[in-house]
């Protein structure tokens, strides 16, 4: 009897999983069971970490914030802040306002100065 060569489905799809996997050390990127785990490993922490991305930068634009608005007044706050520009309807978001108190924190004392009033 001779012999049946397999087809070529199984193959196309173990090449793929190690395309995904050709960065891994050892037998992470060589094993194909062990190249499966880890890519659902992988894919697990990367939609784990972009909701923790986001997490992380909203905290790193408070501190900022709250760092540069204090510097100028012990009174006043990033809460105080960010309730009177809700109060006066100023649309600014958090990423805006770390930017411009790391850039131009002149600009950002006359913004908190302006709401203020």
């Amino acid at each position: 009897m001779t012999r049946i060569r397999r087809g070529y489905i199984a193959r196309r799809r173990r090449t793929k999983i190690r395309l995904f996997a050709s960065s891994f050390r050892g037998a992470h990127s060589r094993l194909t069971r062990t190249i499966t785990q880890q890519k659902i490993r992988a894919l697990v922490s990367a939609h784990r970490d972009r909701d923790r991305q986001k997490r992380n930068f909203r905290r790193l634009w408070i501190t900022r914030i709250n760092a540069v608005i204090r510097e100028r007044g012990v009174s006043y706050s990033y809460s105080r802040l960010i309730h009177d520009l809700y109060k006066r309807q100023v649309l600014l978001n958090r990423k805006i306002l770390a930017q411009i108190a790391i850039l131009n924190k002149n600009c950002l004392y006359m913004i908190s100065n302006e709401i203020i009033k």
